[in-house]
């Protein structure tokens, strides 16, 4: 703050302390000529009713001196004035800044009783999980749902279907260095009706209605184009984040024709950000035991998971 405005500061709070000390005392004393205790200002409203003039009562006016008191003293000690950073030297910023330290303290002595344990053991510690849902709700409810189910474009996480695999390590490295899932789009890939045949063909794999002669026609594109990513059999690739088209699990939409066509035609993409630097390993591993909870199936086996995709 600049020496101008420190000044133009101090001497708004100073005419305006002298200012209610004057109004104070000035109002606390009967004017001259007013001895009678029914002193009025002269309004009269119905013949007989009068504003009365009285001073304030000494109880009252002590109560005021006090506050005056207690203004003078706190910009004694704490800032208010201008530039003068008082004679305890208190600060907001020093303030939020003990407090960051202290509650720092307090978290890291609750983490440390968490690390070096396996996730799937974490899993099984009532307190780690109930840390790890309060973590999972602040953070990553807003997309996953609050039961981590997901939602259309947002994979469910308590179940085996995942897209990079459901095992603990896996999970812990999706949460912190984040994913992006792309499938691009085939149609001038696939001319002369080929995405319908394609279409098809996926509907087939998983037991759907679909055209028979048009899901024989699209095999071989299928084999030729698709299987590069989601394998010949139609079940997925962990390494690459290729969904399963055998089952009856889909990330966007409900595994109608249309949909698939749409997949087809103008591709998907999803981003899932890495959150290493907003949770830090202890609560996102603390999150993925609370995901393991929910799902005793998986395990928290290590698994070579490449670090940058989507769970």
């Amino acid at each position: 703050m600049s020496a101008f405005w420190s000044w133009f500061i101090i001497v708004i709070v100073v005419v305006n302390i002298v200012g209610l000390v004057v109004l104070l005392f000035a109002t606390a004393r009967r004017r001259s000529g007013e001895g009678d205790a029914r002193a009025t200002t002269g309004h009269v409203w119905d013949g007989d009713l009068e504003e009365l003039n009285n001073p304030l009562p000494r109880w009252w006016f002590g109560l005021f001196v006090l506050t005056v008191i207690f203004s003078i003293g706190y910009l004694v000690l704490y800032p208010g004035m201008g530039n003068f950073a008082g004679r305890l030297g208190w600060t907001s910023t020093g303030a939020v800044s003990d407090e960051l330290k202290d509650t720092n303290a307090k978290l890291e002595a609750l983490y440390a009783g968490f690390r070096g344990r396996a996730l799937a053991e974490l899993a099984q510690d009532p307190k780690a999980v109930k840390m790890g849902r309060n973590v999972f709700a602040n953070t990553c409810a807003a997309c996953h749902g609050s039961d981590a189910r997901g939602a259309v474009g947002y994979p469910n996480l308590v179940d085996d279907d995942a897209l990079y695999g459901s095992d603990g390590d896996t999970m812990l490295a999706s949460v912190l260095h984040g994913r992006r899932g792309v499938m691009p789009p085939l149609a001038a890939t696939l001319p002369d009706g080929g995405v319908d045949e394609v279409a098809h063909y996926v509907m087939s794999l998983s037991g759907r209605p679909h055209d028979a002669r048009l899901a024989d026609l699209g095999k071989p594109r299928f084999e030729t184009i698709c299987a590069a990513c989601h394998g010949k059999d139609g079940k997925g690739n962990h390494a690459l984040g290729a969904p399963n088209l055998t089952d009856d699990i889909w990330l966007h939409g409900g595994g109608d024709l249309a949909a698939v066509r749409g997949a087809i035609t103008d591709g998907r993409s999803g981003t899932m950000p890495a959150w290493a630097s907003v949770l830090g390993e202890d609560r996102a591993r603390l999150a993925v035991a609370w995901l393991l909870s929910q799902n005793p199936a998986t395990t928290a086996a290590p698994a070579a998971a490449p670090v940058g995709g989507a769970q």
